[in-house]
Formats: C-alpha cells, sequence, structure tokens
C-alpha cells in the first residue's frame, strides 16, 4: 500500500489487487481469504467491501457497477444497473459463466439489491470502525458509503 496510508487500528492493510483506475484492494488485518476486504481510491475514499474474498467475488459478479452506488436512491441505482447492461447486454450469461467457472452455483448468488444492501450494512458499526483507512495527513478517507448527501 501506499506510504502513509494505513488502517486507524494500526492493523495491517494488505493491499492484494489493484483497479484499471489504480484504486486498490486490501485484506484487513492477519490471516487468509477470509478477512474484511477494503476498497482504497485514488480519490480519497475508503470502505469495506466484503468479509472474505467469496463475498467480494459474489459482490462483483452481481453488481459490477457498485463503484457507481454510494450516495444514490434506489431508482438512481436502477438507472445505473440499466445504463451497465446496455453497455454489457450479454451480462447475466457472462455472470453465470464467471459464477461456474468459480465454482459457484449462478441460481445462488446474492440479488443486486441484496449485494448492496451488504455494503451498506459494511460501512456502518464495528467493521466500518475496524477498516478505517488513515490518509496521508492522518486523516480518515471518506467513506465509500457513508450516509447519503442531502438532496434538494
Amino acid at each position: 500500500m501506499e506510504d502513509g496510508i494505513r488502517l486507524a487500528s494500526g492493523a495491517r492493510l494488505e493491499q492484494f489487487a489493484r483497479a484499471g483506475s489504480g484504486d486498490a484492494y486490501c485484506f484487513v488485518g492477519a490471516g487468509g481469504e477470509e478477512r474484511p476486504v477494503v476498497y482504497v481510491s485514488l480519490d480519497g475514499e475508503s470502505g469495506p467491501l466484503a468479509l472474505g474474498l467469496p463475498e467480494l467475488v459474489r459482490l462483483c459478479l452481481v453488481a459490477p457497477w457498485w463503484r457507481d452506488a454510494p450516495g444514490r436512491t434506489a431508482e438512481e441505482l436502477q438507472v445505473v444497473a440499466e445504463q451497465y447492461r446496455e453497455d454489457v447486454p450479454d451480462l447475466d450469461r457472462r455472470r453465470d459463466h464467471a459464477a461456474r467457472t468459480l465454482g459457484l452455483v449462478p441460481a445462488g448468488l446474492p440479488s443486486e439489491a441484496t449485494a448492496l444492501a451488504r455494503l451498506v450494512e459494511l460501512s456502518r458499526g464495528s467493521v466500518a470502525e475496524a477498516c478505517r483507512v488513515i490518509g496521508y495527513e492522518g486523516d480518515p478517507l471518506d467513506p465509500l458509503f457513508g450516509p447519503a448527501p442531502d438532496r434538494p
């Protein structure tokens, strides 16, 4: 992980993947693939995405557009999902193929709404506190799935 980026708890932050944008996927603490997974963006946002690699994979399979979800209403999320499906019209076929390749049963995957609700759940309480990332200046990064902004 970049110098100056760390967990407020002092636990280990171990990067295991990088998005095309340069954002990082990191494990929290010691252990294996069952550890919490935190996303750290170059835009100064971070937050827990999953408890373990299998949960992260399921999220990415059912809602690959999750990065566009923070602060949006359910109606806005539906538009985001529809736009993604317009760009990737065979999304369901690709998702099901990837799931089977990974040994997952496509019918056993969570719904998009369930996966996004899980993101919101993880962004609050003890998991969020254990996964709070501190930036270069020692301030916490903005939460990925914090409270929705005030709407006019």
